[in-house]
């Protein structure tokens, strides 16, 4: 009775199919007239991810920070290294730069060569003035630039590390946007439409190259990057895929339809993204472009069991109509599967994780609607194939694989395990070798001049990922106390001598210089007041720049001076060495604030998305335990066999574990992009192996639970499509690797190499473990008419039921 419940079913949904084609037509055309109109609230990010969730306590520290300080990633710097800068015309086309960034509305502060500030003594208000350090009516000698440059060099060492390099002789600029555009679009919007373009004038006029970062500038051109590459992946993915159906079919037809419903699929992403108001993220830039590359397998399975089927009876409407009366389920289950992998990244408690699953998994059982409707519709209208579009049933080539593979299943099985086992134990030296990457930029695209200017600021200037330390004296005006400064100083000290680290700003170098100008800029003073210098030099140093928009050093205490702020950068090639830099800075600082008196948080972004690559994956892990989990539930669900469950993982699990152990051998670190591989990757795998496990309980029924004959049949019916599928999903998936970005190459690489594997192991491993353990997992009593009917049904059963 449940077996013709089943089979009534999906007879029943392609008989409404077929009998109400020009409906279904229209109802699929006005779902996409729908989702389009969502298109418009398709927006790009405009704020960094976030790994952790916000209940975490880095995220509340870092979040603390902020309510303090304001946004930290608001600076750009524009450095160049070349004498020539102090020459007079280029030093007035410098002028005429800054002065444009100066003006524009968008810009809280420029720090520059040309209207540099120096301290100066005024004694008789008892306070440090601001003086400029440049007499701009004397910028048209060239000797008087020679000369600015040697004290700039040499008698402002408070200067150095921030604006210039006295080894090198690099100088730069620093630039801070307003804190409010730095995660809006306005953000977007000025370093395209006018930081570049003054830039590029300046490098006209001058014929020298200027170097530009900063965490704006290489978020805004980053973004850049990830919108250009969502066209160019859905391009190559349309054309590798529909390249290889027409290989494989040698049909048009069969090929424009499948790219007709891919293309439907993609603009139903779009517009799912919109209804959803989720952002274009690194990682929903993805979506669209998966969309074909698991479309096309979908296709290619309909098409083949079509072309199967209409090669026995040549009845064009009843191979159509089985279609879907006889793979119908086993298709919605290796959807399932795959969008189970996808929608477990929601129990990573990540908004960009669950956004990336939530998008995709529902995108996925659309996309199985689409193609279970569309291509029996389609196909009715399109002529019925020709023998050359049948001749791939039978292709030598293929055919001979497949022999191959089907004679090692039969008589080598025991070759198969050695082998398997070899690379098991191959594959776990290499995991123990496997490294954990925290660095912001390592995806980044390195053909990129962005990207090349972050490795200029890296060498010259130590970094632009900044570390902070933010010091809680529990006391109003507690910072300037000379006792805090001289801690604050010793732990600056221990910051500097960390070589991954730049040279810390702090109030403490405000101090320093306040002291210097006490004793008329001699540089031999750039140091902290003694006791006795202290009740003078910090008077006239709490009245500097007072009420400045020019005071360097406004956000470096907050407004009730009891909170101190230490800013260090870091070269991003540290990032996996951020833990033992965080505990050296913390051991220090335990000593010089002792916990009980001062609360010292260690933070900042490059520290936030190192702890969230740490956080992300052991959820992720948990993620692709979860879905082992309700992959193997589906499978006990669908054949109520423990035995069966064991059987459909191990040839699932090899590969992933393959996988992992050649990013040790090759140094592939794990990372946000490469962490995501293995959910991937084991949601699309595990689609073979429903498939060759309906089509094997089919067969036993057929064959009267002849274990043998039953495996060989499956393979026989099986095999091609798994073949086609499996090599469209290795070259689909190839696609990311023309990707600018690091981490999307290496995501589209090892995703195609696990499913590479994944193939092997489903045509090869899981055949063989069925025929080794046979006695047991055949067991008619263990296996017997399964919860969920997800099998294939013998024509004479089918013919019955349609007289019926």
């Amino acid at each position: 009775m449940k077996k013709w419940f089943s089979l009534g079913f999906w007879e029943l949904i392609a008989r409404v199919v077929l009998r109400n084609r020009i409906l279904m037509l229209s109802i699929i055309a006005l779902i996409t007239a729908l989702l389009a109109m969502q298109w418009k609230n398709i927006h790009f990010t405009h704020t960094e991810a976030n790994l952790l969730p916000a209940d975490n306590i880095v995220n509340i520290q870092y979040n603390s920070f902020l309510n303090k300080f304001g946004e930290e990633g608001n600076l750009i710097v524009i450095g160049v290294k070349n004498d020539a800068i102090f020459t007079p015309k280029v030093y007035a086309s410098w002028v005429k730069l800054m002065n444009t960034i100066k003006s524009n509305k968008d810009i809280d502060l420029v720090i520059s060569l040309n209207d540099l500030k120096k301290l100066q003594k005024n004694e008789t208000l008892e306070k440090f003035e601001l003086v400029p350090f440049i007499d701009q009516s004397k910028t048209l000698d060239k000797d008087y630039l020679q000369k600015i440059k040697h004290e700039l060099f040499n008698k402002l060492p408070f200067y150095e590390g921030l604006l210039f390099n006295k080894r090198s002789g690099s100088i730069r600029s620093a630039v801070y946007l307003d804190k409010k555009i730095v995660n809006t679009p306005e953000r977007k919007n000025y370093v395209l439409n006018e930081l570049i373009p003054a830039i590029k004038v300046f490098e006209k006029e001058t014929d020298i190259k200027l170097r530009v970062s900063g965490m704006p500038y290489i978020r805004t051109l980053n973004a850049q990057t990830i919108l250009k590459e969502i066209g160019l992946f859905i391009g190559a993915a349309l054309f590798i895929t529909s390249l290889l159906f027409f290989y494989f079919f040698r049909s048009f037809r069969a090929t424009m339809i499948s790219l007709f419903i891919v293309i439907i699929s993609v603009m139903w992403s779009f517009g799912i993204l919109g209804l959803l108001n989720y952002e274009i993220t690194v990682l929903t830039a993805m979506v669209p472009t998966l969309m074909i590359v698991i479309g096309i397998p979908n296709c290619i399975f309909l098409t083949n069991k079509y072309h199967q089927e209409y090669k026995i009876h040549g009845n064009k409407a009843k191979a159509l109509q089985r279609v879907t009366t006889k793979v119908g389920m086993a298709t919605l289950m290796t959807n399932v599967t795959t969008a189970i992998g996808f929608f477990t990244f929601i129990s990573s408690n990540n908004k960009l994780l669950i956004e990336f699953g939530n998008v995709t998994s529902i995108n996925i059982l659309m996309l199985f609607i689409l193609c279970i409707i569309t291509i029996p519709i389609l196909h009715s209208y399109a002529p019925a194939p020709v023998e050359r579009h049948l001749e791939h049933l039978d292709r030598n080539s293929i055919k001979r694989f497949m022999d191959w593979i089907l004679r090692n299943v039969k008589y080598n099985r025991f070759s198969i395990y050695v082998v398997a086992v070899s690379l098991l134990v191959i594959s776990i030296i290499g995991i123990f070798q496997m490294r954990i990457s925290g660095s912001l930029i390592e995806d980044m695209p390195k053909k990129e001049d962005f990207f090349k200017d972050i490795v200029f600021f890296e060498k010259e200037f130590d970094g632009v990922m900044p570390l902070e330390i933010m010091i809680d004296t529990k006391r109003k005006k507690g910072v300037m106390k000379l006792s805090t400064l001289k801690k604050m100083d010793e732990l600056q000290k221990t910051i500097e001598e960390i070589p991954e680290l730049s040279k810390p700003i702090s109030i403490v170098n405000l101090v320093k210089f306040s002291k210097q100008a006490y004793y008329n800029g001699n540089p031999d003073y750039y140091d902290l007041p003694t006791s006795q210098e202290q009740a003078f030099i910090l008077s006239f140093a709490k009245n500097a720049t007072k009420d400045s928009k020019e005071n360097l050093m406004k956000s470096y205490v907050d407004a009730t001076g009891q909170v101190a702020r230490i800013t260090t950068f870091m070269r991003d090639e540290s990032g996996s060495r951020i833990p033992i830099i965080e505990s050296e800075i913390r051991r220090k600082a335990d000593i010089l604030f002792p916990p009980d008196q001062y609360n010292v948080i260690i933070t900042g972004k490059a520290l936030v998305f190192q702890k969230g690559t740490g956080y992300l994956l052991d959820n992720l892990l948990s993620s692709l335990l979860f879905a082992f989990f309700l992959t193997a539930l589906l499978i006990a669900f669908m054949f109520r066999s423990v035995k069966m469950v064991l059987v459909s993982i191990i040839p699932n699990l090899l590969p992933l574990l393959l996988t992992a152990g050649i990013m040790g051998f090759l140094d592939i670190p794990l990372k946000p992009s490469t962490i995501l591989v293995f959910g991937i990757a084991f949601g699309l795998s595990v689609d073979d192996t429903v498939r060759f496990l309906a089509q094997y309980r089919e067969e036993l029924r057929k064959n009267n639970w002849k274990i043998k004959k039953s495996v060989y049949a499956t393979f026989s019916e099986s095999g091609l499509s798994m073949f086609y599928t499996s090599i469209v999903l290795f070259f689909g998936f190839s696609v990311f690797m023309l990707s600018s970005f690091g981490g999307t190459i290496a995501l589209g690489g090892l995703i195609s190499l696990t499913l590479l594997f994944g193939m092997l192991s489903n045509l090869m491993l899981l055949p063989a473990l069925v025929l080794t353990l046979n006695k047991t997992i055949a067991n008619e009593q263990e296996f017997i008419e399964p919860k969920i009917e997800v099998l294939e049904f013998t024509d004479e059963e089918i013919d019955d039921f349609e007289k019926k």
